[in-house]
């Protein structure tokens, strides 16, 4: 464009200089033509600008020739007109080109000069406008482009109308109508799946994940028809696909139920099986003696290896502090136990927590306030023993979680007298101890990895220890174990209905195979089921 101009200038040095006439004719019959036509060349899509741009440049030029000379100009072209000043008289533009004289040199060309002052062409204008025209080019392009991209996403959208105005024709031109289903027939066959998951609960010995898994399923069902009734109709055939698939499921756990077989018997005392399967529903004894302010204690059967048979029970909650232990009773038969028929009732002074246990006709407690293990004869009612645990964290420092004062606990399996406690050596993860039940001696010592206060409760079973957690306020779970013959530890999943908040003690005797539990002050009791 700027070699464009400098012709332009040239051709208008050369007019001035022939004789060609004035500018603003010589633009409107050479230069525009040409200006248009190098134009057209280079800017093709820049036909609005290049107009907008010689309307600019023959505007100016007009006014060009139409401007008074500069002084400088007067006195240097003093050929020229100067302006009529008579009075009255029309003021006429002064002429900017005259008749000079020239001088013919040897080959017979006349020369002759003229001056042209830098005004008469606006080239800094006309590059203003050129770099505004290259400006108004790029923000077109850019413009042109979104229009591009919206005329593609236009055509999508409208391909996807197509497509779904066909989907609606054909549901409409459908046999099946779909807002016609009756939502009370939903209810009914759902209320149905209900009582059968419920009746099959109600059969089965123990937890069932299936089944839980199930019972869920179908209250899932009963909000999502709910919602159905005020939602899209379409829905309700994928709700009815999954009621046969969950009926089927059930049809299948009856068929597995009533196939059932008895869980294999282990003669009381051995250890045959491959470890704890699965626990039963609780059986509800009774509340304990003392009325349902005593929350926290423990109670079981004795388990005498020489007379296995045997049945004696006892019962020992605590005072309502949670901690000092004081009373227990002792029954003869379970009968007594139930009918509130106790052999006799003892004190003691005193015992600290919910951790005693009753083994060969004696009582096995925390001695208050202390480290020590008390050995108490039943029989004879006085203390026979009384031996420090070494290392044992006292005062509350690493209880079951939800008990307190449970620092050491006493358990019994088929290979004897256990005590269960934290060290502060093990940074409160529970330490697993084998007792001489004579002697109180520590036979062995077992060091676990499990945090004792994350514990709600924990038990003895073929030298294996079994931990449980709270899940919810009406069930727990045995959730962790330690082998003492391998010094393996792992993790195992056996849910545990309650009746109350708080498991406070669980005691498992060898004799009946069965666990004995305080729930916040009632009895419960669980039958087990072994690996075969």
């Amino acid at each position: 464009m700027t070699s464009l101009l400098k012709k332009l200038k040239k051709y208008h040095e050369s007019s001035l200089r022939f004789g060609w006439g004035n500018p603003h004719t010589l633009l409107k019959t050479f230069f525009v033509p040409a200006l248009t036509h190098l134009l057209a060349e280079k800017m093709k899509h820049m036909w609005v600008a290049v107009l907008l741009l010689m309307q600019s440049l023959i505007a100016l030029a007009g006014t060009t020739s139409t401007t008074e000379v500069s002084p400088h100009l007067s006195t240097t072209l003093s050929y020229l007109t100067p302006p009529s000043n008579t009075a009255g008289a029309r003021r006429t533009a002064p002429k900017l080109f005259a008749n000079v004289s020239g001088s013919v040199d040897d080959e017979g060309t006349c020369q002759c000069s003229v001056y042209l002052p830098d005004a008469t062409f606006p080239v800094q204008k006309a590059e203003e406008l050129e770099i505004m025209a290259t400006t108004l080019t790029q923000k077109f392009e850019t413009e042109l482009s979104q229009v591009r991209e919206y005329s593609k996403l236009i055509e999508l959208y409208q391909q996807q109308i197509l497509n779904l105005t066909i989907r609606v024709q054909h549901m409409e031109g459908s046999s099946v109508s779909y807002t016609e289903l009756d939502f009370q027939l939903l209810r009914v066959e759902i209320s149905n799946l209900d009582r059968l998951v419920t009746q099959l609960k109600s059969n089965l010995v123990g937890s069932n994940v299936i089944v839980e898994q199930i019972y869920l399923e179908i209250r899932n069902l009963t909000i999502l028809v709910n919602e159905l009734e005020s939602m899209d109709k379409n829905n309700i055939l994928a709700i009815r696909r999954q009621i046969v698939s969950l009926q089927n499921q059930l049809k299948e756990c009856e068929e597995s139920a009533n196939k059932t077989t008895v869980p294999p018997y282990f003669p009381p005392g051995s250890c045959l099986h491959r470890g704890l399967l699965n626990v039963s529903q609780p059986y509800i004894v009774k509340q304990n003696w003392r009325g349902s302010s005593y929350k926290y204690g423990s109670w079981g059967r004795d388990y005498s290896p020489s007379n296995p048979e045997k049945e004696v029970y006892w019962v020992a909650p605590l005072n309502t502090d949670g901690r000092l232990l004081e009373y227990y009773r002792i029954y003869n038969t379970f009968d007594d136990l139930q009918l509130f028929k106790p052999m006799y009732e003892t004190r003691i002074t005193y015992g600290e927590g919910s951790g005693a246990v009753l083994y060969n006709d004696f009582l096995y407690y925390h001695s208050y306030n202390s480290r020590y293990m008390v050995k108490h004869d039943i029989r004879k009612n006085t203390m026979v023993l009384r031996k420090e645990l070494p290392d044992a964290a006292i005062g509350n420092r690493f209880s079951y979680a939800g008990t307190p004062w449970k620092d050491i606990d006493f358990a019994v399996d088929e290979s004897g007298l256990w005590v269960i406690y934290s060290t502060e050596d093990n940074m409160g993860n529970i330490v697993i101890s084998k007792l001489n039940e004579t002697t109180l001696d520590v036979l062995n010592t077992w060091q676990t990895r499990q945090y004792k206060p994350s514990v709600s409760s924990a038990f003895m079973l073929c030298g294996v220890l079994y931990a449980t957690r709270p899940i919810n306020t009406r069930e727990e779970e045995i959730f962790y174990m330690y082998d003492t013959s391998t010094g393996q530890q792992g993790s195992v999943s056996i849910f545990m209905d309650k009746k109350l908040d708080a498991i406070r003690s669980i005691d498992y005797n060898p004799t009946d195979q069965k666990l004995y539990v305080f729930n916040d002050g009632y009895l419960l009791r669980y039958d087990l089921i072994f690996q075969p």
